[in-house]
């Protein structure tokens, strides 16, 4: 295959992306106007390689079929179809990532147990305890670990390794002393951070590292974007308040955000699980 085959390829490739995109962009500023069933499910069938995408990636982070975990992604589309507003000059994938991906990990802790123990473990100790219970029977006495190994054969760790596991799946109580202080006793509960407390620690993290980002901007793309996301102004209302064209103003917001994300892509490689 010669070179002007290949780039003939490619230069389809890049119309059709682009051909794609300005069409989902048209049916996403329908569907904003006028939210209608069939445009829903027409962007839902547009974006379905993002759906599978992101499920494929989990799936090979958990136990949970893959074919779950796209069912469930595809309600976290929905609602990104259904609370994206094109005007704000973001692309939809990115806006429709968190949406996905966060239904998802809600769907993996709902069906999470309190704690996850090898199947292997869990058999041992099941038979270990209907063993136990028959030697105690026949010996008049408590059997000794190796007694109850020996006779469901496996090593005396194993079997004592099967009893820890499941002596730890219990819940503790949040009332539970973990010691003792001068006055009064700390709780389990007591050790807790307060959960809303952390959301709004986390939430002004991401504040000040975003501040930091739009800082490093030139101004006039500073404000663009301030405007534009804080305080959603349109782009023609931009354009008349820092004196350059909306065109101007699309430009900036995108070069911006990119910049953005390049500052702010190093930092979430550190805290991404």
């Amino acid at each position: 295959m010669n070179s002007t085959v290949i780039e003939n390829l490619q230069m389809l490739a890049t119309q059709t992306t682009s051909n794609i995109r300005t069409r989902g962009m048209e049916l996403l500023a329908a569907y904003h106007q006028k939210p209608t069933v069939r445009l829903r499910n027409q962007l839902v069938q547009m974006n379905v390689g993002l759906v599978r995408k992101i499920a494929h990636r989990i799936s090979h982070q958990c136990a949970e079929p893959y074919e779950d975990l796209e069912q469930i992604g595809y309600l976290g589309l929905i609602r990104a179809i259904e609370r994206f507003n094109p005007n704000q000059g973001c692309a939809f994938s990115s806006f429709a990532v968190p949406y996905i991906r966060g239904e998802m990990l809600h769907f993996l802790r709902d069906r999470a147990g309190t704690v996850k123990i090898p199947r292997r473990w869990q058999q041992i100790n099941k038979e270990g305890q209907r063993v136990r219970e028959t030697l105690s029977n026949e010996l008049g006495r408590q059997p000794t670990d190796d007694e109850v190994a020996l006779e469901i054969g496996v090593t005396v760790q194993e079997w004592r390794d099967s009893k820890l596991a499941a002596k730890n799946r219990l819940p503790l109580s949040l009332d539970a002393t973990i010691c003792q202080q001068l006055d009064s006793p700390m709780t389990l509960g007591d050790t807790i951070p307060d959960a809303r407390y952390q959301d709004l620690q986390g939430l002004e993290e991401d504040r000040q590292q975003l501040q930091r980002a739009l800082n490093q901007l030139e101004e006039k793309t500073r404000q663009a974007i301030e405007y534009v996301f804080l305080h959603d102004l349109s782009r023609k209302e931009v354009a008349e308040r820092i004196g350059v064209s909306p065109m101007t103003v699309t430009r900036r917001i995108h070069r911006g955000v990119q910049q953005m994300v390049a500052t702010l892509k190093p930092q979430m490689a550190q805290i991404d699980p």
